[in-house]
């Protein structure tokens, strides 16, 4: 079986998990209630911080060393640093910078959070998409060993994705974009895994070194997304514990799925 099919049928899988994720923001017909609102972005960042330690920043370090990487956690550390540099450098740069008016502020502050949030799962996703189509290129034996591994290997990339489709298109509701908007947004995040996985199996002799810095660089930015927008929004207003059980509750979630799964 060509190894070009096979990434794009294990990736089309695990972009087919993120638009069901994300399609749940049309069980709400009408805005979100603030404890709800909570509930779903402290869920959103427990997802988000456990995905980035046991889907990216473990396998980069497991991967450096597996390629004889000195020192081993450098990868991880330099791709996190960058990951989380180019989220605040984005931040920075972010349209509607005009001076003055806490409307403008507030405006602002809303399209910034939505863009990060986005870009931050979209960067989560392509060394995902990536990993199933190293997978399905190492399968060119077609023994049934390999193809199997690569199988597994999506099956449980898709089952990681439902909750962070539902984790990106949740929240954009919740800065008050349309159902039809946050689902849109939700299933964009998740697109890149397709492409991700057929260009890993065409290119798959040169992307393999740059791997754990990708791994790395994605969970950088997820933790900033997660530190500076997610967690302080989760935990404002009255009853502030809601956020913070809900972030445990996504971390406990994404950790089972993440080792269960592995």
């Amino acid at each position: 079986m060509s190894p070009v099919y096979l990434a794009l049928s294990g990736t089309a899988f695990t972009f087919a998990s993120t638009v069901l994720g994300a399609a749940t923001v049309f069980l709400f017909r009408k805005h979100i209630a603030q404890r709800v609102q909570r509930i779903f972005l402290g869920f959103a960042a427990g997802v988000m911080i456990a995905a980035s330690v046991w889907s990216l920043l473990i396998p980069a370090m497991e991967m450096a060393q597996e390629q004889n990487m000195r020192p081993c956690w450098l990868p991880a550390t330099g791709g996190f640093a960058l990951g989380g540099l180019f989220l605040l450098a984005l931040d920075r740069l972010l349209p509607c910078m005009q001076a003055g008016g806490r409307a403008q502020e507030s405006a602002k502050s809303s399209f910034a959070r939505t863009t990060m949030l986005v870009l931050a799962v979209t960067l989560h996703n392509i060394p995902e998409g990536l990993a199933v189509g190293l997978a399905c290129a190492l399968a060119s034996e077609n023994s049934a060993i390999s193809i199997s591994g690569a199988l597994a290997l999506s099956t449980g990339i898709a089952l990681q994705n439902f909750p962070e489709g539902a984790a990106v298109s949740l929240p954009l509701k919740k800065e008050g974009l349309s159902n039809a908007r946050s689902f849109l947004l939700g299933v964009l995040s998740g697109v890149v895994e397709p492409i991700a996985g057929v260009a890993a199996v065409l290119i798959s002799g040169s992307v393999t070194c740059v791997m754990p810095w990708l791994l790395a660089f994605a969970a950088g930015a997820m933790i900033y997304v997660v530190v500076e927008e997610l967690i302080p929004e989760a935990n404002t207003g009255h009853y502030s514990h809601t956020g913070t059980l809900s972030v445990m509750a996504g971390f406990l979630v994404m950790m089972v799925l993440d080792v269960a799964l592995s």
